[in-house]
């Protein structure tokens, strides 16, 4: 088991790798082979259980973090369900959700729409009663889920409020960012204060091998004592899922430096993200419990300080990437 640490001002002790559960509570998303992962079994019923042995699976391996999303279908309820069934105490394990988006997909993976954003206050208040209603005192972490620059919600006065009469009952807030301006986000998020002090206390964002444009913003906020969240470290699958022999010729590096360590493509990304100073945690995207396993196994990876500078030729810019993973297709 990995030695704990604190995430950042918070006094939450977290693992070094967390679990996401964006693929567990519904039956379509956009991880490269999620649905091969899921095979025909996408019932309720069935998806429950798979996200429970994933859970135990994370758990018995040590890991104390979990991150939901009011959007992730019925990730939360999952989630709540497991916590019971383990007999879990508030504060075993750190629990994190996210607000601001809502599940449309109707348990279809064909699904015209599968969620709607909206980062009114009026979606914050409900959203959290609900996030409550279901994890009760073993929330710890809220966050708004994909805070932009251009949604505005950063400079909503109302939402910002709602956020800091949260944060003096004991929550924790934070904020995940997404998209080509996840730095912008992060900075303008670091410049909030609601009664003298700071309002977010951890931030969510995506780093990989392809996308490191935000690694300044969250490099100041970590030594502003805010706790770093890595999420998509393995791109959605795209570092996961690479042919050794026929791998596209932007991957070779990673291949080549995964051959030499002996090691697979999904262990090397996520190792390259747990090198990363400023992270506190990095979250495993596991659909199933052997890709967990695997995803675990970046614990005990030791990489060299050269290591990710040698894959720098994989780094995309900032608007590639994010047109890029806009195209990954439901399944």
């Amino acid at each position: 088991m990995s030695a704990e640490r604190l995430l950042g001002r918070t006094g939450l002790l977290v693992s070094p790798i967390g679990l996401g559960l964006a693929a567990l509570g519904r039956p379509g998303y956009i991880n490269v082979g999620h649905g091969d992962d899921l095979g025909v079994h996408r019932d309720r019923a069935s998806m429950e259980r798979g996200a429970h042995a994933v859970l135990d699976a994370a758990y018995d391996a040590g890991v104390r973090y979990f991150d939901a999303a009011r959007s992730y279908g019925l990730a939360e309820a999952f989630l709540a369900s497991w916590l019971a069934a383990r007999s879990l105490a508030a504060g075993s394990a750190v629990v994190a959700s996210k607000w601001g988006y809502t599940y449309t997909g109707g348990w279809r993976v064909d699904a015209p729409t599968h969620e709607v954003k909206d980062h009114s206050v009026s979606v914050f208040t409900r959203q959290l009663h609900e996030s409550r209603e279901l994890l009760g005192d073993h929330l710890a972490v809220y966050q708004i889920h994909s805070a932009t620059m251009e949604s505005g919600v950063l400079d909503d006065a109302a939402v910002i409020d709602a956020l800091a009469e949260a944060r003096s009952t004991g929550l924790r807030i934070g904020l995940s960012v997404s998209g080509p301006r996840q730095s912008e986000a992060i900075w303008r998020a670091l410049d909030i204060r609601r009664d003298g002090e700071p309002l977010f206390e951890t931030v969510q964002a995506t780093w990989n091998l392809l996308e490191r444009s935000a690694e300044g913003a969250l490099s100041a906020a970590s030594t502003a004592g805010v706790g770093v969240i890595i999420k998509e470290a393995l791109a959605n699958g795209r570092l996961a899922r690479i042919d050794r022999d026929e791998g596209r010729p932007r991957f070779r590096p990673l291949i080549d430096l995964a051959n030499d360590l002996a090691v697979e493509m999904d262990q090397l990304a996520l190792a390259c993200a747990l090198a990363q100073s400023w992270a506190s945690v990095v979250l495993s995207g596991a659909t199933t419990v052997p890709q967990l396993r695997s995803n675990l196994r970046a614990r005990e990876i030791v990489l060299a300080e050269d290591v990710v500078q040698r894959l720098a030729d994989l780094r995309l810019d900032a608007a590639t990437y994010w047109r890029e993973r806009s195209e990954l297709p439901w399944n």
